[in-house]
């Protein structure tokens, strides 16, 4: 099984998230490795505009970096939060071959 599918059936099973959660992490696997997205680009993928709840929801990714949050940042272009840190974000995004300011 490739590793995107593992982790869709893992949130699909995992008990502790909500369908919203679920929702967002499922989004959050479709971005490819070196690109990232705006939590407002995930929102209206939802279908919503609430992009704060989006990254409400991915401070609870018990999957990251394997689900990778790190890649959703602020629509301004700049990192936004991580639950672990910007330091670690902001390393896991160059390892990436993505370019942080």
């Amino acid at each position: 099984m490739n590793p995107k599918k593992f982790y869709i059936k893992k949130i699909d099973n995992d008990l502790t998230l909500t369908p919203f959660t679920k929702q967002v992490l499922k989004i959050v696997t479709t971005i490819p490795k070196g690109e990232t997205r705006s939590y407002a680009w995930v929102a209206q993928k939802l279908g919503i505009k609430a992009y704060r709840a989006v990254g409400q929801a991915l401070k609870k990714n018990p999957y990251a970096p394997n689900v990778p949050c790190h890649r959703v940042i602020a629509s301004n272009g700049s990192i936004g939060g991580y639950f672990a840190g910007f330091a670690y974000k902001k390393e896991l995004l160059r390892k990436e071959g993505i370019k942080c300011f």
